[in-house]
């Protein structure tokens, strides 16, 4: 397989290249220090693979997606330090398909590129706790499941749906609404059964996708 490393950070990209280097089936075309690098890097080479920290200097989020509207076949792995479990929603809404963070094992690392490049995804045990702890489930992340047809969501729906997004606990949104905990609750049951989601973690992609809130205001909070 073809793999493109992207980081700004000269040394990472080394200790990548040696660890990867080391598996015979992984090829490394190049090595992009910021986006027009792995922009250049996608055009000139045939590549399954970008293993990348988008969180890094030069590097964004909205890479991948402007990359995947032209080369759909390639396969983001995210690499980064620790990362909220809503910047890891955000993340696989944006197209990263599998996700490991920088102090992971090296085997967990191997295995994330091999395992997308045989088209599954792929999270570390780090990653999966992070977001099962904020009671997502992966299973759930279905982004094509919000279609075209229209929901009618109430005035004050909408701002419970992009306090939830904030990441405002029901006590917390109670608080500034002025409202009951109890009543909060009930607009959470029922914003979940119009929009047709399971949890939060689909609450939280229609308010990106409806533009109530932007996946740019959860990149880098880092869950302490």
């Amino acid at each position: 397989m073809n793999l493109i490393l992207a980081d700004s950070n000269q040394l990472i990209r080394l200790g990548l290249r040696t660890i990867l280097n080391s598996q015979k089936e992984i090829q490394i075309v190049g090595e992009a220090k910021d986006n027009a690098e792995l922009k250049d890097l996608i055009k000139n080479f045939d590549t399954d693979i970008v293993l990348i920290d988008y969180t890094s200097p030069g590097f964004s989020i909205e890479v991948i997606p402007s990359i995947l509207n032209s080369y759909p076949s390639v396969n983001f792995v995210a690499i980064t330090p620790d990362q909220s479990a809503q910047t890891l929603v955000s993340a696989l809404r944006g197209g990263v398909k599998s996700y490991v963070k920088k102090d992971c094992d090296i085997h967990e690392i191997i295995d994330s590129v091999k395992e997308t490049a045989l088209g599954n995804k792929f999270f570390c045990g780090q990653i999966l706790e992070t977001i099962q702890t904020a009671n997502i489930d992966i299973d759930d992340l279905d982004f094509d499941a919000f279609t075209c047809e229209p929901v009618l969501i109430s005035e004050r729906e909408n701002e419970i749906i992009k306090l939830i997004a904030e990441g405002q606990t029901n006590v917390q949104i109670a608080e500034i609404l002025f409202l009951s905990s109890h009543t909060i609750n009930t607009h959470r049951k029922n914003i979940m059964a119009k929009l047709g989601v399971k949890n939060t973690a689909g609450i939280v992609m229609y308010a990106v996708k409806t533009n109530l809130v932007s996946p740019n205001k959860f990149l880098f909070d880092v869950e302490k």
